[in-house]
């Protein structure tokens, strides 16, 4: 992993008690969904909004990478109705809400030129 992404790691995933109801509840709702055993990342699944597509166009080059690889191997493991070992899942604790910051950032600029066009 790079350092700008376990910078975003710290950054994004809220550190909960280790023993919470609600971290297991989210890690059983997670390996549910299917997408770790493609390799995915929960933000790989987005619904690609105007705003997505915004926050996919600024990631930095090499998250950008990253993710189109995550995205292609997952299609072919698809076609081909295979998944990943087990090792090789995305872990929950490994998993980063890469978009979020730049999600958080479009929000802002589009209340801000809501703002601006209201005077």
């Amino acid at each position: 992993m790079s350092g700008a992404v376990k910078k975003m790691i710290k950054k994004v995933v809220p550190e909960a008690p280790p023993e919470s109801w609600i971290l297991k509840l989210q890690k059983w709702a997670y390996y549910k969904s299917g997408f770790a055993q493609l390799g995915l990342w929960r933000d790989d699944c987005r619904y690609e909004t105007p705003e997505v597509q915004e926050a996919i166009r600024r990631l930095p080059k090499d998250v950008y990478d990253a993710r189109n690889f995550r995205m292609a191997r997952a299609l072919l493991l698809s076609n081909k109705k295979e998944i990943l070992p087990k090792d090789e899942w995305t872990k929950f604790e490994e998993d980063v809400m890469y978009l979020k910051p730049y999600l958080n950032e479009i929000k802002k600029e589009k209340e801000e030129k809501v703002k601006w066009d209201r005077k």
